[in-house]
């Protein structure tokens, strides 16, 4: 089985979010940027549809990526403009509902093939409806704090932790502008709503952020005293912090730690139990 991903670029502009056929006239040119293109102050979204299937024997196809960028120009392009329409006045948007109603627009298109629709709401902020989970969707969204570090196994000798570690033995220890991403499944409410997104940052700012922001892990961080503090093991660090504590009936499904923009570690734990939720 193959899985297969298209990004598709949108801007929802104000003027035609209020005509009565917001379909966009603009020429087709650069697609790669967005279509319809900024006019103003355009509100930018990328829809990224995930499709599953088996490649053709002689073209190699499983479905045309042409298939999916009209798809979701034509099919779910009018959602997103009445969803700004409705925002516009005063109506605010049912965001889970609003994905997995665009996931139910391709569809019919891309027939049985589509496994998930993305909404990337920001450069840092996505929601992701699966089509094999109708009630939930997956929300993403990211974090950073700076910290120290020291790596160093107490038992190697001197020569070699550095050999293992490198500069990263640096006695005084270094630092680091970490950037993380934390996944979370919400459920979809009976009016169409799920977790908010600033509900979620305020978790994690109390239960991750504030104990790692400007500190050193190795002296600060009581969960690093004997565990050293790898991207590894940060990832599994702030899965133990937020396990449990993510908020209404969300679930944590993982954890994504950059310790530099070319290395990052992703962690999956178990899901926590019932009764160790939201403690």
């Amino acid at each position: 089985m193959l899985e297969l991903s298209r990004i598709v670029r949108l801007c929802l502009n104000a003027d035609t979010a209020h005509a009565a056929d917001p379909a966009p006239t603009d020429a087709k040119t650069n697609t790669f940027a967005a279509w319809p293109p900024p006019r103003g102050l355009a509100r930018y979204v990328e829809v990224r549809v995930t499709c599953r299937g088996l490649a053709h024997e002689r073209t190699g196809y499983f479905i045309n990526i042409r298939d999916i960028d009209d798809a979701v120009r034509r099919l779910a392009l009018p959602r997103l403009f009445r969803a700004v329409r409705d925002e516009s006045a005063g109506r605010p948007v049912a965001l889970g509902m609003l994905v997995h109603g665009l996931l139910g627009d391709v569809q019919p298109a891309l027939h049985q093939a589509v496994a998930s629709v993305e909404l990337q709401l920001t450069p840092v902020t996505t929601m992701t409806a699966h089509a094999d989970q109708p009630n939930v969707v997956l929300l993403r969204q990211r974090y950073e704090f700076s910290a120290a570090h020291r790596l160093h196994v107490p038992e190697y000798s001197d020569q070699r932790n550095r050999d293992i570690f490198g500069k990263c033995n640096n006695p005084a220890g270094h630092g680091h502008n970490y950037t993380f991403e934390v996944a979370v499944e919400c459920p979809i409410d009976a009016d169409g709503r799920t977790l908010g997104v600033g509900e979620l940052d305020a978790a994690v700012d109390e239960h991750a952020v504030d104990r790692l922001d400007h500190k050193h892990l190795n002296h600060d961080v009581a969960e690093f005293a004997d565990v050293n503090p790898s991207v590894e093991n940060i990832a599994q660090v702030i899965w133990g912090f937020l396990a449990g504590r993510t908020p209404g009936r969300s679930t944590l499904r993982e954890v994504t730690v950059w310790e530099t923009g070319k290395t990052s570690c992703t962690y999956r734990g178990p899901s926590p139990s019932p009764t160790a939720r939201n403690a």
